[in-house]
């Protein structure tokens, strides 16, 4: 239980916008088919959920395809070409080829595949091709929370093109099925509507972008306040406060399991006539320095907090007093002969501890009442000792 200095960790939140509904799957087919890990399985659940598009289309090709509205060959091979493309995207963000890709999501690639689908269906199914231009806008609105402008733009650019040309080859062609009046009004609606939810989509992304912001900021500022209300800002370690809490735990624990717990008080030898000398500054740096060494010093399951001042504490579990006199060895060797300031004398510092072990029942308060007599006894018999009180 060493206190270390919290790090930084990396934030390692999907870039995603709003999750999907839970699909309520029995848990061996839910693990069987979006997995373990928390951001493929969103992923996976997304690409079901933009592949709501598909299953529209494969339901307006059925109609098509049930009264005859076009041969029966076309309608099937176009709707096993949907199916093979929808099991191809899902295989590959299942298996996890996706995350080869800079975009995981696979956003871009879904949804200008989804926009070539429906422009290929227009042309084929003219009976519902109101209804596919539809699905035109519907697939924009899957993509409104991941695609960056530049790929806006480019599905715009292209669904506008590709319906453009296909309208204008489908009225040369097939005049009666496209009528060149309809399809003209067909493409005005098309240029008005996607441009305006291209541009809602930048607004939301905008929202979106400002409210991450402001989740990290106040995330940052509650991580600060965490750090300010457990940890001393100058050596990192626990502070007073803290150090009190961890003590209450590991006392329940030394209570519990019946095992030893020492409590040890230190205080660096001379701590004035460093401030007195040198200023304050240097006497913040041998405070720091003495933290880092006596830290590495002690062991995992150790706490070593700052006590205030040139004090610091030291819980020991499973130790009894004397073997905590070893553990104090082991501290004052890995500071010898370490230059903490530079002196002439040679600018080592030296420390003073008192040493008590936890009686079951015990407060805190009265532990620390008879660590700091022994403390005071090492110093009176001559500092840089450690002395163990009854």
């Amino acid at each position: 239980m060493k206190q270390k200095p919290n790090l930084p960790v990396p934030d390692a939140a999907e870039d995603s916008g709003v999750s999907p509904p839970h699909l309520h799957i029995p848990s061996w087919a839910d693990r069987l088919l979006f997995g373990e890990d928390r951001f493929q399985r969103l992923r996976l659940q997304r690409t079901l959920m933009s592949m709501l598009v598909y299953v529209i289309c494969l339901a307006l090709i059925e109609y098509c395809t049930l009264r005859g509205m076009v041969a029966a060959a076309t309608g099937r091979t176009m709707q096993a070409g949907m199916l093979l493309w929808m099991g191809i995207v899902f295989g590959v963000v299942r298996s996890g080829l996706n995350m080869r890709f800079a975009d995981p999501s696979l956003t871009f690639l879904q949804i200008m595949a989804a926009g070539a689908w429906i422009t290929l269906a227009y042309a084929l199914f003219a009976p519902v091709r109101g209804a596919l231009l539809m699905l035109l806008v519907l697939t924009l609105v899957f993509g409104i929370f991941n695609l960056n402008r530049l790929g806006r733009r480019i599905y715009n650019a292209t669904a506008l093109v590709g319906t453009g040309l296909t309208m204008h080859v489908m009225s040369r062609l097939r005049p009666d099925d496209y009528p060149p009046d309809v399809e003209w009004v067909h493409f005005v609606l098309m240029a008005t509507i996607l441009p305006i939810m291209s541009m809602l989509s930048g607004q939301l992304m905008g929202i979106r972008s400002r409210l991450r912001a402001q989740r990290n900021a106040l995330e940052a500022a509650l991580d600060r306040i965490r750090q300010l209300a457990t940890r001393d800002e100058l050596t990192g370690l626990p502070n007073r406060r803290h150090a009190h809490e961890l003590f209450m735990q590991l006392a329940r624990q030394a209570e519990r399991n019946g095992a030893p717990l020492t409590l040890c008080l230190l205080d660096l030898d001379h701590f004035k006539r460093i401030n007195d000398s040198f200023g304050h500054g240097a006497g913040d740096e041998v405070l720091k320095r003495f933290a880092t060494i006596a830290l590495a010093a002690l062991r995992e399951s150790d706490v070593f907090a700052r006590w205030g001042g040139e004090e610091f504490l030291v819980l020991l579990p499973d130790t009894d007093a004397r073997q905590a006199t070893t553990t104090m060895a082991r501290v004052r060797e890995a500071l010898a002969g370490v230059r903490l300031i530079a002196a002439p004398e040679g600018g080592g510092v030296t420390f003073s501890a008192g040493l008590v072990r936890f009686r079951p029942g015990e407060s805190m308060e009265h532990v620390l009442e008879r660590a700091d007599f022994a403390l005071y006894r090492a110093k009176s018999d001559g500092r840089n000792r450690c002395v163990i009180s009854d």
